[in-house]
């Protein structure tokens, strides 16, 4: 079969006070671009025992065993997160993506825990290729503490078409935007209710976010890459891209975990109100 939209990452266990959810930006981007209507498929690392097919239908999965699942616990005091990084399954190895996969329309690589390593993208030489870097921007100690880590952009290969960053990827280092903004054709920079600001071919503009009540922002910015990408593959804008990805990500913190999935019907919607008008338009 042949694969329109391919997801690289782990599927990680974020634990709860009474058990475990499935996470991960391969989970919440590749069941966004499923109910876009494409054909998705997702290759990950991870222990047989992790039980997530039943959350992923409609999405074909090549898992590389592991003797581990990836495992994040957060937790919060007085607003802020402090993340721990539990359990780490084994490093995605090329020989788990199936050589027909690696034909994909769109690649997206997502990775949580340095999974991965950049040169994948090697593998991709002629598809729509992006990278949400997140996982490259991480470290942690012994104790399992997450913090933030100096990601050189230079190591990802420049057929990387499109970078999506988070505002809590970088902070207030509006240097890493602007360093990949120069080396990479767009690049995104996603800030919650803030919205999203996009850079595309020495120009640079902000569209803000979709009126929304925010319940859960888990996964949002994966939701947002995956329909900007679905988005500029079909139409090659990335303003109205971006436009429209805002209403995605809106759609999907109303409601908690996986459960923010836009629907087919909310993504259609979304298309209708900010795909195809220029009201949302900078």
């Amino acid at each position: 079969m042949s694969i329109d939209y391919l997801v690289i990452g782990y599927i990680c266990k974020d634990l709860l006070p009474n058990g475990y959810t499935i996470g991960g930006t391969v989970a919440y981007s590749a069941l966004t671009a499923r109910n876009l209507g494409q054909r998705v498929a997702v290759v990950t690392s991870a222990a047989t025992d992790l039980d997530f097919r039943s959350r992923m239908d409609g999405v074909l999965v090549s898992v590389q065993d592991s003797a581990a699942t990836t495992t994040f616990e957060n937790l919060y005091h007085q607003g802020t997160r402090q993340q721990f990084l539990r359990d780490r399954a084994d490093r995605i190895r090329a020989k788990a993506i199936p050589p027909a996969w690696r034909q994909a329309a769109i690649v997206h690589l997502g990775p949580l825990a340095q999974e991965m390593d950049e040169s994948l993208a090697d593998l991709f030489p002629h598809a729509l290729l992006a990278a949400t870097p997140q996982g490259w921007m991480r470290q942690w100690d012994a104790a399992g503490r997450v913090r933030p880590k100096l990601w050189d952009e230079r190591r990802l290969p420049q057929n990387v078409r499109a970078v999506i960053f988070s505002r809590e990827d970088i902070g207030d280092d509006e240097s890493r935007f602007q360093a990949c903004a120069r080396r990479f054709e767009i690049v995104i920079l996603t800030d919650g209710r803030h919205g999203s600001t996009v850079a595309w071919q020495g120009e640079v503009r902000h569209f803000p976010a979709h009126p929304t009540v925010e319940v859960d922002p888990t996964g949002a910015g994966d939701i947002f890459a995956s329909a900007f990408l679905v988005a500029f593959k079909e139409i090659g804008d990335p303003w109205r891209a971006a436009c429209y990805a805002n209403c995605a990500g809106a759609a999907s913190v109303a409601r908690p975990g996986l459960e923010g999935i836009p629907t087919p019907k909310e993504l259609a919607q979304c298309r209708t109100t900010h795909l195809c008008d220029d009201t949302f338009l900078p």
